[in-house]
């Protein structure tokens, strides 16, 4: 399997983090394309990849999570968490997960 895809899971709760607006962009256009943007399902995954093998490529990518939206609380420390990373070898998968809580992100290159 080639291409993007995400997860997101709510440390807080240990749970998957459902309705989650996620948005991936080109960062080799000026100005970044927007190349998908959806909501997480009840696991807290995207229904179709981020980017699809099809469309697999080499590049530098931004997926933007919508915390804020998400958590509602006035205390949520992020607004929108840009996770910036680079794909080397189209021919791999990319998985960028993102771990977060209304204090706090991670993430980390997943298989």
């Amino acid at each position: 399997m080639t291409g993007i895809s995400t997860h997101v899971l709510d440390v807080s709760t240990g749970k998957p983090v459902s309705g989650m607006q996620i948005e991936l962009y080109d960062l080799g256009t000026q100005p970044p394309t927007l190349l998908a943007r959806t909501r997480t399902n009840g696991d807290g995954r995207t229904d179709a990849p981020m980017l699809p093998p099809n469309q697999a490529r080499t590049g530098d990518f931004e997926l933007r999570f919508s915390v804020a939206e998400y958590f509602r609380t006035p205390e949520v420390f992020a607004d929108v968490v840009p996770v910036r990373f680079s794909v080397a070898d189209a021919k791999q998968h990319y998985h960028v997960p993102l771990l977060c809580s209304p204090w706090s992100f991670g993430t980390y290159r997943g298989s």
